[in-house]
């Protein structure tokens, strides 16, 4: 440990920063590439086909118009409250606006637990006689997120250098599978341009913005701003960086997958397409390469999520938007909000499908993000941003979300239903909790 005098003489106590630059990037990656290519890779196949690395490519540019407004942003705030604390501040006049949002984010990142939890799951038996059966499936992912809860309670540190291993590993297993795969490919672009020629460009976008919660993950730098060095140099760098590879990663699986995999085979096991496809073509060998990817890339996306967001739920709930327990930490570890959103994730495996999970998460997020974007908007003279990024942002995001609701109502209404209801009970219950503040204030 290092020591300082102030001007008074006494002596100030610096605590050492645990995480690194690899850390922050093994954290947004760990949100991200998780259950990210291994479940969107069936539903965009089944929607557009060849298309598939394109909508892909266009999801991470949206990703990246959202990650400009949470960079200026967490440059500016230095909040580990990310996304609640920058609208809290941005708005201080409106406390439900600021428990609004809070409510938001974490049940989109509890959303997204539970998909990669249930990615995992489906991964983890998918070379098993009971691959289909769904509650072990959802028995598995349960144990998986209550595996990963109890390493981040037990250590800061601990979590960090595991996330490193996880995440340096799968990214290594993913670059073989790529390889792989285009080296066995069945098939060429223009003959597959044969087959999925009419498909439109408005499928492709909605695809796209299906895909944006793949990349969901890259703002959970932010919230480690407490045990990071040089933020302003360190936020940037991950949150960019973290992008770009995923960005890269995901096009060349989907490339290597439509080309050397049967469209038919990816649909038909979209659970686990990726491994079941595989093994058709490479054989057991190459099955269980993905595998292994598949439950590295998900076991991280798991703890780095809890990490990041359950620093998040102490925040708020420290400011009487969420249950008062909900902010107690034990040794500096938010133990009480890492339980929490562990049990809310194992819940919503056990009531959702894997379709409905993805979808919420995309929602919300685009959403999230969307009204990040208006934050930095206000307040872009002290966050020196570009008007020309921050109206781009703006206007990309809310076409995203726009495109998805669309595509729901045509499709699906009734699960559209379902997730307004989502969507009201949230509402409802971040009313009811700024009431609460308000009348505690009184």
């Amino acid at each position: 440990m290092r020591f300082t005098n102030n001007h008074n003489g006494s002596i100030l106590r610096k605590r050492n920063k645990e995480l690194g630059v690899p850390e922050l990037i093994a954290i947004a990656l760990g949100g991200m590439v998780g259950g990210g290519i291994f479940t969107v890779l069936g539903i965009s196949v089944s929607m557009i086909g060849v298309f598939t690395p394109i909508a892909i490519v266009i999801g991470g540019l949206i990703a990246s118009l959202a990650a400009y407004s949470y960079v200026k942003l967490g440059v500016y705030y230095k909040d580990e409250g990310a996304t609640y604390a920058f609208y809290k501040k941005t708005f201080p006049n409106s406390p439900f606006a600021a428990s609004l949002i809070g409510w938001w984010v974490i049940f989109g990142y509890i959303s997204t637990m539970a998909l990669y939890a249930y990615t995992f799951a489906s991964y983890a038996i998918s070379g098993f006689d009971f691959a289909d059966n769904v509650w072990l499936r959802k028995l598995v992912a349960g144990g998986v997120i209550l595996t990963f809860a109890l390493i981040n309670i037990w250590s800061v540190k601990g979590m960090g250098k595991i996330e490193d291993l996880m995440v340096y590993t799968k990214l290594v297993i993913l670059a073989i599978i790529s390889f792989v795969l285009i080296n066995n490919s069945q098939t060429s672009i223009p003959r597959l341009l044969e087959n999925n020629g009419d498909t439109g460009v408005l499928s492709i976008f909605i695809v796209a913005s299906l895909t944006f919660v793949a990349y969901e993950g890259f703002q959970l730098v932010i919230n480690a701003v407490n045990e990071m060095d040089q933020p302003e140099r360190n936020i940037p760098l991950a949150i960019y960086a973290a992008i770009f590879l995923a960005i890269l990663i995901y096009f060349v699986i989907s490339l290597g997958a439509i080309l050397a995999i049967p469209f038919e085979d990816i649909i038909h096991s979209k659970e686990y397409a990726l491994a079941a496809g595989t093994g058709k073509v490479l054989g057991h060998w190459g099955s269980d390469l993905v595998i292994l990817g598949a439950l590295l890339a998900t076991s991280s996306a798991i703890s780095g999520t809890l990490f990041g967001a359950s620093r998040q739920v102490t925040v708020i709930a420290k400011d009487g938007f969420l249950p008062d327990f909900l902010a107690r930490r034990i040794n500096h570890i938010p133990v009480f909000a890492i339980i929490g959103m562990a049990v809310l994730a194992f819940l919503l495996v056990f009531a959702g499908n894997l379709e409905l999970i993805l979808e919420f998460g995309s929602v919300t997020f685009l959403l999230v993000s969307l009204l990040m974007a208006y934050a930095n908007f206000k307040i872009r003279h002290l966050t020196d941003s570009s008007l020309t990024f921050t109206l781009l942002a703006f206007v990309g995001l809310l076409a995203g979300t726009a495109l998805i609701l669309y595509y729901e109502l045509s499709t699906q209404p009734e699960q559209l239903i379902f997730i307004g209801g989502l969507y009201l009970g949230l509402t409802l219950g971040a009313w009811v909790y700024s009431r609460g503040r308000l009348h505690r204030r009184d």
